[in-house]
């Protein structure tokens, strides 16, 4: 829980504004429109053959709507190896989920510090997704936090060393949003953790970036952690297009680029919105590291080995393939002929 405001700021020598590092002019707390600003240029680094029979493939998919449609049936009925949820099940941990449907499973859960959390309790509603290294998660998937949860989400960005928060969750959403997890301005403290907003910018309609200062109480250990807001993804529906999401992603994985520590996800349940980001994501960071075969339904069963119902409806799905397919001819028309 938020215990604590203060409207002082912290010394700019103490933090690292992303104001600053897009150019602009370093304003603690500040809100500011930006969607002036230039787009991100798309990934190049990617072999041309392969984004040529991966584009092809996608297209085919999106045209075939009956292949889509039986290869989703197919997805409907996957089951994981590993489907046990009995934390989450637990009632003492029932007050901490959104939603009763949507728990996490105990073999991929994140464990939170019970020493250190304010309820002695080593559960959140939150799992860690691997790529390639299990020993090093590249997404932890989650609900957005409740009121009484406040603390443990904060536990959970220190103890896992994230510093990029992807916020999926939409305006109309106004049960989440009532009661942000972070300051409006100033800083606020939940349980040991300091949380000061160092600036907030509106890039366009659709995303907007905030940037805290956050401080451990106990240890006086301090790092900046960037919040990527897309504010225009309705609760299990998808982007009017994939091009906003897209430059969206582009910015959140400029933000990260070069950093060994998970990125958190989350909407309102940590599964819809959250899997297809996610999904979107995985997909073509490996076609960009130079995968050579590309099998969205095979990512997607990877992904739902570790958190349950990622990717919600088949045309979250769907709005997955279009995405993918746009960004890999953008990529192509970036590469040198």
């Amino acid at each position: 829980m938020a215990t604590k405001h203060s409207e002082k700021p912290e010394p700019l020598s103490r933090i690292s504004s992303i104001a600053q590092s897009e150019g602009a002019q370093p304003s603690p707390s500040s809100r500011s429109s930006t969607s002036s600003w230039s787009e991100e240029p798309v990934q190049s680094n990617m072999d041309i053959s392969t984004g040529h029979v991966v584009l092809s493939y996608m297209e085919d998919h999106l045209k075939n709507q009956d292949r889509l449609s039986k290869e989703w049936e197919a997805l409907c009925t996957y089951e994981p190896d590993s489907t046990n949820s009995s934390v989450g099940e637990d009632p003492k941990n029932s007050s901490r989920n959104r939603f009763p449907e949507s728990l996490p499973y105990d073999h991929s859960r994140i464990i939170l510090n019970e020493n250190i959390n304010s309820s002695g309790s080593d559960y959140i509603n939150a799992n860690a997704i691997v790529d390639t290294d299990p020993k090093a998660p590249a997404y932890i998937a989650t609900q957005a936090p409740l009121p009484n949860t406040l603390g443990d989400f904060w536990q959970m960005v220190w103890e896992q060393g994230s510093v990029v928060i992807v916020n999926l969750t939409h305006l109309s959403e106004s049960e989440i949003l009532k009661t942000p997890y972070w300051p409006n301005k100033g800083s606020a403290i939940y349980h040991i953790y300091e949380l000061h907003l160092v600036s907030e910018h509106v890039w366009c309609d659709d995303y907007l970036v905030r940037s805290f200062y956050l401080k451990n109480l106990e240890t006086q250990e301090t790092r900046t952690v960037t919040q990527f807001h897309f504010l225009s993804w309705t609760k299990d529906g998808v982007p009017t297009s994939p091009k906003a999401l897209l430059e969206f992603r582009r910015k959140v994985n400029k933000s990260f680029r070069g950093r060994q520590c998970p990125i958190i996800v989350h909407c309102n349940d940590g599964v819809g919105r959250t899997g297809t980001y996610i999904l979107i994501d995985l997909v073509l960071t490996r076609m960009t590291k130079g995968a050579k075969e590309i099998d969205i339904a095979a990512t997607l069963e990877h992904i739902r080995d570790h958190r349950e119902n990622l990717v919600r409806t088949k045309e979250q799905f769907e709005f997955a393939l279009t995405a993918v397919a746009e960004e890999v001819n953008a990529i192509l028309k970036a590469l040198p002929q």
